[in-house]
């Protein structure tokens, strides 16, 4: 049985997925420059939820939530870029998984935002 994480697992998991992704990537000047960018990127979210935890309103939790969805979204499209430049092999079920959970948690992210704004609208 396949183990089901909670939003902050899932976004360990996929840090640490980015990060032995990019320690993997190539020494070129592109590959440093993505893999710095990715790392950074890629790993913020899981930071960022250990704060959405810590929100003092709901307009905070809606606050540190984009900040996390901003970083996925730069994440899935930097992993685009490596992707289109042949950094990046989608054959490699690694890469493959490190795409589409990006993908997911950006899903997730912008339901969950869309549910507080709407269950707390602006006065």
């Amino acid at each position: 049985m396949e183990r089901k994480y909670d939003i902050e697992d899932r976004c360990i998991v996929f840090g640490a997925a980015v990060v032995k992704h990019t320690d993997n990537m190539p020494n070129t000047r592109a590959g440093n420059h993505l893999a710095g960018q990715l790392l950074r990127s890629g790993t913020a979210p899981a930071l960022h939820y250990g704060e959405v935890q810590g929100a003092e309103s709901p307009r905070d939790f809606i606050h540190k939530m984009s900040g996390a969805l901003k970083e996925l979204r730069e994440s899935k499209n930097n992993m685009r870029v490596q992707l289109l430049a042949g950094m990046m092999d989608l054959k490699n079920a690694e890469n493959a998984w490190l795409l589409k959970e990006c993908g997911e948690l950006v899903a997730i992210f912008t339901s969950s935002i869309k549910t507080a704004e709407r269950n707390n609208p602006r006065k």
